[in-house]
């Protein structure tokens, strides 16, 4: 039975929450600043700002792979299962398709792979589960790191810049992939990119975010329904968002060079 339509109402029931949350490295980087945080069940929110404002740093945190230098990340119903999805593929160049996609089972001594083959067909690469990374494109190794992302049926799935490597082809057709999978599993997503035409495409919601030490700058709704396709892609409506979150973006930008 297909998922019903989406539409933009979001769930009252809140996921994850940071609370003035910072994070200052050895090395004197202070990454992130009074950064706050509020994430809905079944959200699509888009982490958007230039590079090194603190996107990846604000989703490690969420993942428990950092620690917070203070402030305080909330999971009102307990945490609970997250996937990672990070920039590059990080594949297993030795292992086929299959094994690379079961390793988080693996190492959670579980043998599903009922689990792995759903994961396989929701990405499209059941045809190619027993290929090795090197005969695959870019686009196909991101396609499989998605797929390991949600083999576990994770409650959240962090992306941190997946795209942002390939070409601009190969990027829209994964954007829509991309939606497709949300849109059918229902998984809230937490999206990190730089690029304003890619964060209106896929978000519910966009939080623009300031130079390093990163905060959040503006929150813009993109009030469009689900699904999107080549003509929202084409709309006017997509170019007023898009110039909506450009300007919000270049006026964070003029904050943190005048701060």
């Amino acid at each position: 039975m297909p998922a019903p339509p989406l539409n933009n109402s979001p769930s009252t029931s809140r996921i994850v929450a940071l609370r003035g949350v910072e994070k200052n490295f050895a090395t004197g980087v202070r990454a992130l600043d009074r950064f706050d945080l509020d994430v809905r069940a079944g959200e699509f929110v888009s982490l958007l700002g230039p590079s090194g404002c603190g996107k990846s740093t604000a989703l490690r945190i969420i993942a428990g792979l950092s620690v917070p230098s203070a402030g305080a990340v909330d999971w009102p119903d307990g945490a609970g299962r997250i996937g990672f999805v990070f920039q590059e593929p990080t594949l297993m160049p030795w292992a086929d398709v299959t094994t690379n996609v079961r390793l988080p089972l693996k190492l959670a001594n579980n043998d599903d792979m009922v689990a792995v083959v759903q994961a396989l067909e929701s990405v499209g690469l059941a045809s190619f589960a027993r290929s090795y990374p090197r005969e695959l494109s870019g686009g196909m190794k991101m396609r499989v790191s998605i797929a390991r992302a949600l083999v576990t049926t994770p409650q959240l799935l962090l992306m941190d810049e997946p795209f942002a490597a390939l070409d601009e082809i190969t990027r829209f057709k994964l954007n829509n992939d991309l939606l497709a999978i949300w849109h059918a599993l229902r998984r809230t997503v937490i999206f990190v990119t730089h690029s304003v035409f890619e964060s209106v495409y896929l978000s519910q919601r966009i939080l623009v975010m300031t130079p390093r030490p990163g905060r959040v700058f503006a929150e813009i709704f993109v009030d469009a329904p689900y699904p999107r396709d080549e003509r929202f892609r084409t709309s006017s409506e997509y170019a007023g968002f898009c110039r909506q979150a450009a300007e919000a973006l270049a006026q964070a930008m003029a904050s943190g060079a005048a701060s």
